[in-house]
């Protein structure tokens, strides 16, 4: 039996709507996903990524198990299920553990736009402040259910 689609028809078409801002740049979304360690998670993790990435052409998924494919998780800095990666022009390093859904998914959408363009939807003063870093940071944000 199909699993209940997740994404509702007006949520499809607000997604459709927002991917018209695709940049030139494929995006990938590689999905790290581990049965015995969070099996329902990890299903509908990959059930929303799916129908997401269904919404354009321009969009591939990659289904990874970290147990198996240990290298390219380490790769990834994934060490956690579920977990998305989303790679376009290059992988910049934005990622999301847990299922994006509520807000989260307003972020999955838009860095899926991001990494298609390339170019960050940052103020030039933003831009130029860093540019000046001269370590790198790791930014992580944390969120709870709403």
């Amino acid at each position: 039996m199909a699993a209940m689609a997740i994404l509702t028809a007006s949520d499809e078409a607000a997604v459709r709507k927002e991917f018209e801002r695709l940049g030139p740049h494929p995006v990938k979304l590689t999905v790290f996903s581990q049965e015995l360690i969070a099996g329902d998670l990890c299903r509908e993790n990959e059930q929303l990524v799916g129908e997401v990435a269904g919404l354009s052409d321009r969009i591939s998924v990659e289904v990874l198990n970290p147990a198996i494919d240990r290298e390219r998780a380490a790769g990834y800095g994934v060490d956690l299920v579920p977990a998305i990666a989303v790679e376009g022009a290059r992988d910049y390093g934005i990622r999301f553990f847990g299922i994006p859904s509520g807000y989260e998914f307003t972020n999955l959408i838009d860095s899926i736009i991001i990494a298609s363009t390339g170019e960050p939807a940052l103020a030039e003063e933003t831009k130029t402040a860093l540019a000046g870093l001269e370590t790198s940071v790791h930014i992580q944000v944390f969120s709870t259910p709403t």
